[in-house]
């Protein structure tokens, strides 16, 4: 699941692998509230889970979408 993950991260935005575990919301122009919410959608798609309101806003980074994402029982480990 955590190539998923990455994966929907790529798609959305235009960093590298590399980039991604430093990567925060509004850290690129691409990841504004309107790729935010693609990469919610993308997400919960490609996941298979359904976020709450309050996870969405609290969805600030890349690691801390991790943590988000394995509350819903999602097995982010390599």
């Amino acid at each position: 699941m955590l190539e998923k993950y990455k994966e929907v991260f790529l798609n959305n935005f235009p960093v590298s692998e590399e980039q991604l575990t430093s990567l925060k919301y509004q850290d690129i122009p691409d990841w504004d509230s309107v790729g935010h919410m693609s990469l919610i959608a993308d997400l919960e798609d490609a996941l298979g889970i359904e976020f709450e309101a309050d996870d969405i806003v609290d969805f600030s980074s890349y690691l801390v979408g991790m943590e988000i994402v394995e509350k819903y029982g999602v097995d982010l480990q390599e």
